[in-house]
């Protein structure tokens, strides 16, 4: 399994263009300096929540988009070998000024304990959610099982993974995002879809499925889950 760097960010909306012309000329980077794949989606289908939301995780304006993100790395080495690298190279520091307000960007490392199915989607379910250390075990056993009926009903690929090296924000951060208690974890994951169309279909199928509703309940906070519907802009 690879390890994955996973971001959120809040962007005006009005700088789409702007912000998806900066990541055109930064992904290029990224891969060279040794992720295996960087993907950037912007916000379609993210719903309000009651407690806690992507909007809220990154502070978001009504005038803002969510963009949900994330990096590949074939290991966690190489993912510190390439930090190493961002912040020693000159292009980094020469690209333009990022259409985005960074500080209230959220950022960490996690490590994936699922991970079935290998396709790119043209469409990505995100996800972030607090689990019980105690649990993560039962956690990831649902979550093996609930992606072999994803993969059934047309996802391409379902991921899962611990919060690994989860850095506390000043403003903002995945354990604020998901009010984090006391002996929780962090977990980021999305599922990649052909189109939205199978997505919604699938969703649909996956309520009215049995196999979703796994004996003793959910090993984990539903009312905390924080989720959204994303268009990728870019998947290199």
């Amino acid at each position: 399994m690879s390890y994955v760097q996973g971001f959120v960010a809040a962007v005006p909306t009005a700088n789409r263009q702007a912000y998806l012309e900066h990541s055109r000329q930064a992904l290029p980077l990224f891969r060279e300096f040794g992720a295996s794949r960087a993907v950037e989606a912007w916000g379609d289908d993210v719903p309000r929540g009651k407690l806690n939301d992507f909007y809220g995780a990154v502070h978001a304006t009504a005038e803002e988009s969510v963009v949900f993100s994330w990096m590949e790395y074939p290991d966690k080495a190489a993912r510190d070998a390439a930090f190493a690298k961002m912040m020693a190279d000159p292009r980094m520091q020469a690209l333009p000024e990022m259409p985005f307000d960074g500080k209230r960007l959220i950022f960490g490392g996690f490590d994936p304990f699922v991970d079935m199915g290998s396709g790119r989607g043209a469409y990505v379910d995100g996800c972030l959610l607090p689990v019980a250390v105690a649990n993560r075990e039962a956690y990831r056993a649902m979550a093996q099982k609930a992606a072999e009926v994803f993969v059934e009903y047309g996802a391409l690929r379902y991921v899962e993974a611990w919060g690994d090296d989860v850095p506390e924000g000043k403003l903002t951060d995945f354990r604020r995002a998901a009010l984090q208690e006391e002996g929780e974890g962090v977990v980021f994951s999305w599922v990649e879809w052909p189109s939205k169309q199978v997505r919604d279909a699938a969703w649909q199928k996956c309520s009215e499925d049995p196999r979703m509703k796994p004996p003793g309940g959910m090993p984990f906070d539903g009312k905390r889950m924080v989720y959204g519907g994303f268009a990728p802009l870019l998947d290199n």
